[in-house]
C-alpha cells in the first residue's frame, strides 16, 4: 500500500463527515498570510479587556509577574542555563506559564548536563533515513469508535511533504514507550527536565495511569484545539524542530468564551487552524465589546510563538490551543507535582476512582505528607473513596442487609398469600358442609322411606 492510499484511508476514518475532502476551506492558500501577520508582530502578545488592546508585559521587582488578572509578563521567559529548580517552583506554585530556553541544548537546573540526542535524531532529514522508525506505525488520530488510527512514519513524512489539507493529520503518539524494539528508542533521545521530574503519577503502574507523554510530528496547519489538560495536571512541551503558535487563557475565563460559543458558523470547522485564523479574533473582538458583562469580566489571553529549543510550561487549569506554523517535531508530558497535588487529587478521586485508591496507598509509603493532605481533603469534603476496603465492606454489609430485608419481604408476602388462601379455603369448606348435611339428611330420609316401604310390602 502506497502512502497516498494509507493516508486517504486514515483521513476517511478520522473525519468521515468530510468524505475525504480535507481541502474544502482552502486554508492552504490563506495560511501563509496568517503566518506573515504573526511574524510581523512582537512575539509575546497579551490582550486584556481592561486595557482594550495588546499590551507589553510588566514584572514586579523580584521578577515575578503580578498575581492579578491584569496584563502581566505571561509567559515568563527563562533560561535553563541559569534557572534553578527552586526558582522554577516559585512560578509553578503561582501557576504562571513560562517558556524555558536551552533544555535540549543540554542545560537544566542552572547547569550543563549534556545535549539531547533528539537535537540531531529528530531532524526531518534524520527521520527520513531512520531505519528503526520508518516502518513503525504511529497514532495520528481516532475513528468514531475511539479506535486508534496508525500509519507508518515513512508514509506520514511523505504526506507531510505533499498535502494541501486545511488541517492535516498529526502524529500524537503515546504508545512508543511500549515498543522497546524500535520506537522505545525515542525515550533515550530526550530527558525529562528536572523542573518537571516530580511526577507523582509514576507511583501507580504504567498501564493504570492515564496517557501522559506523547511524541509529536505536526505538519504546518495542524494543531490542537483549545482545551485544559485532564485531571488538573500541568504540562510541558519541548519543541525540537519548527515553530508553534500558542494562545493561553487563565483559568477564570469561562469555557464558553474560550470555545467561541455562538461565534462559529454552521459551515465552519473548529480545528486549530480555523481557531487561530477566525475564531480567536472574533473572541477578542466580542470580549472588547462586552467587557462590562460578567462573562467577559477580566478577560485576557496571551499569544506567542514557540521556537526550536524552547520548552513551554502550562500550569493546571490554563486553557490553551496550539497551531503548527511550520512542520514540527516535539515531545510533551503531563504531570502532577507536590505543587499542584491538591487540585489533581480532587479531580482524580472522582475521575479515576480505582487509580486514586492505589495512588493513595503508594503516597502513604513514599509521600506520607501528601497522603495526609489527601485524607484531610476527603474528610473536609465528606468524600468517601469507592475502593477503600472499609467502604467496600460497608457496601457489602448494606447489600446483605438489603438482600435479607428483600427476602423477608418476599417471605412475608408469601405468608400473606397463604393466609388469604387458607381463609378462602375455609369459606369454601363451610358451604360444602351445609350442602353435604342437606344431602345426607335427604339420603337418610330416602333410605328410611325405602325401608318402610319394603317392610309394608312384606
Amino acid at each position: 500500500m502506497g502512502w497516498r492510499t494509507e493516508l486517504h484511508n486514515a483521513k476517511l476514518r478520522h473525519r468521515p463527515r468530510l468524505k475525504g475532502n480535507w481541502e474544502r476551506d482552502g486554508m492552504h492558500e490563506v495560511f501563509p498570510r496568517l503566518v506573515e501577520k504573526i511574524h510581523k508582530r512582537e512575539n509575546y502578545q497579551s490582550f486584556n479587556v481592561n486595557e482594550g488592546q495588546n499590551t507589553e508585559a510588566t514584572s514586579t521587582e523580584d521578577g515575578m509577574p503580578p498575581r492579578t488578572n491584569q496584563a502581566a509578563a505571561i509567559p515568563v521567559v527563562l533560561d535553563a542555563a541559569r534557572l534553578t529548580k527552586e526558582e522554577f517552583f516559585r512560578y509553578e506554585e503561582a501557576e504562571i506559564p513560562v517558556v524555558i530556553s536551552g533544555i535540549p541544548a543540554g542545560y537544566d537546573g542552572g547547569t550543563f548536563v549534556g545535549p539531547w540526542a533528539a537535537q540531531e535524531k529528530w531532524q526531518f532529514a534524520a527521520l527520513e533515513n531512520d531505519a528503526t522508525l520508518l516502518e513503525r506505525r504511529f497514532k495520528c488520530g481516532e475513528d468514531d469508535d475511539e479506535k486508534n488510527i496508525k500509519v507508518k512514519l515513512k508514509h506520514f513524512l511523505s504526506y507531510q511533504n505533499d498535502n494541501h489539507d486545511d488541517s492535516p493529520l498529526y502524529i500524537f503518539d503515546s504508545s512508543f514507550e511500549n515498543d522497546r524494539r524500535s520506537a522505545g528508542r525515542l525515550l533515550k533521545d530526550y530527558r525529562v527536565p528536572s523542573y518537571f521530574s516530580d511526577d507523582l503519577f509514576r507511583l501507580v503502574s504504567e498501564h493504570r495511569r492515564p496517557p501522559y507523554r506523547w511524541w509529536l510530528v505536526g505538519p504546518k496547519r495542524s494543531g490542537t484545539c483549545v482545551h485544559i489538560d485532564p485531571l488538573a495536571t500541568s504540562a510541558w512541551n519541548t519543541l525540537v524542530v519548527g515553530q508553534k503558535r500558542w494562545v493561553l487563557f487563565p483559568p477564570h475565563v469561562p469555557k464558553s468564551v474560550v470555545k467561541g460559543s455562538g461565534l462559529i458558523r454552521d459551515d465552519e470547522d473548529d480545528e486549530a487552524v480555523h481557531y487561530f485564523s477566525f475564531i480567536l479574533p472574533r473572541i477578542k473582538r466580542k470580549a472588547a465589546l462586552m467587557k462590562g458583562m460578567p462573562k467577559y469580566e477580566n478577560f485576557c489571553c496571551y499569544e506567542f510563538t514557540q521556537n526550536p529549543g524552547e520548552t513551554v510550561y502550562v500550569p493546571c487549569g490554563w486553557w490553551h490551543a496550539v497551531l503548527n506554523i511550520t512542520d514540527t517535531v516535539a515531545v510533551t508530558q503531563n504531570f502532577c507535582s507536590p505543587r499542584n497535588f491538591d487540585k489533581v487529587w480532587m479531580k482524580t478521586r472522582t475521575g479515576r476512582k480505582l487509580m486514586a485508591w492505589k495512588w493513595l496507598k503508594a503516597l502513604e509509603v513514599h509521600y506520607p505528607d501528601l497522603a495526609r493532605r489527601a485524607k484531610a481533603m476527603n474528610e473536609r469534603d465528606g468524600f468517601t473513596m469507592k475502593y477503600d476496603p472499609i467502604e467496600i465492606r460497608k457496601r457489602a454489609m448494606a447489600a446483605r442487609r438489603a438482600k435479607i430485608s428483600q427476602n423477608k419481604s418476599v417471605e412475608s408476602s408469601l405468608d400473606g398469600n397463604d393466609s388469604k388462601k387458607d381463609a378462602r379455603d375455609m369459606d369454601t369448606g363451610s358451604d360444602d358442609g351445609s350442602t353435604g348435611s342437606s344431602t345426607s339428611s335427604s339420603s337418610s330420609s330416602s333410605s328410611s322411606s325405602s325401608s318402610s316401604s319394603s317392610e309394608d310390602e312384606d
